[in-house]
């Protein structure tokens, strides 16, 4: 099925960057404009899906060994047909990182970033090169490099590379890191690498997000790796609800994200 043709305002906002990259005979324009409009059908479909969400952090030293401290959560995440969301802790034990505290913007970074979709209502708001062809897992790509343009407070952006399946034309692969307008001296944020699989035979799912980095603060750098597992995709249908097992926590009885230290 043909995607959805990029609005002629924002191909006009656009245009520049992409008609500069031109490598292995290659119709950049095209290709974003097609992968936009693929992702575009995509995030309408994961609306319609609920999954669970399972993330583990944990603090390292310098030689990549568990220090103690971690945090760890799963949640079943809901979607109704409306596209609302809803969050359903199932196994939240107590936080016990020591040398770094969560935030906001690491919420929003797990929620939005780290499962990166790049709609054509958002590709206007970044510079968007192409790389070249490549492989990753033998499935044909393209790449990009993907930037903000500018920066809004409050709202967190995608800074890296993405992989565009050759054939379907979306999403399997990025690689960077969220930002944003935040206090460099008191927040950073891994690099991390996520991957998708195709679940329904139609559309690339988010899977799995890895990340190991160095935290570079003002007085202090830490180690930390990070897995985030997205698994048992099932479309709801808004005649049941889809239950993956009791619930033995829930977000309003959770503390509030803090700065880090």
């Amino acid at each position: 099925m043909r995607g959805i043709v990029i609005s002629a305002a924002i191909a006009a906002v656009c245009l520049p960057v992409w008609a500069a990259d031109n490598k292995d005979n290659v119709n950049a324009q095209e290709i974003i404009q097609k992968f936009a409009a693929k992702e575009a059908e995509f995030r309408d479909a994961r609306n319609n899906y609920t999954y669970r969400q399972s993330v583990k952090m944990e603090e390292l030293d310098a030689g990549g060994n568990p220090t103690g401290g971690k945090w760890e959560e799963i949640d079943d995440i809901i979607f109704s047909p409306e596209g609302k969301r809803t969050e359903k802790v199932i196994y939240a034990p107590v936080v016990s990182l020591r040398n770094i505290l969560l935030t906001p913007e690491d919420v929003q970074d797990l929620r939005n970033v780290q499962p990166f979709v790049l709609t054509t209502a958002e590709v206007g708001e970044y510079n968007v090169d192409y790389l070249g062809k490549e492989k990753v897992d033998e499935i044909g790509c393209y790449s990009f490099s993907v930037k903000p343009k500018k920066m809004v407070k409050g709202k967190r952006y995608f800074e890296g590379t993405i992989w565009v399946d050759d054939r379907d034309l979306q999403i399997v692969k990025t690689y960077g890191k969220g930002t944003g307008l935040v206090d460099s001296k008191t927040n950073q944020f891994p690099k991390f690498e996520t991957y998708r699989e195709q679940i329904d035979g139609k559309y690339w799912f988010p899977t799995y997000t890895h990340a190991d980095d160095t935290l570079h603060f003002k007085d202090m750098n830490q180690r930390i790796r990070m897995t985030v597992k997205y698994q048992d995709y099932k479309r709801y249908e808004g005649k049941s609800t889809i239950h993956y097992g009791e619930v033995v926590d829930d977000k309003k009885d959770t503390a509030p994200p803090v700065k880090k230290k």
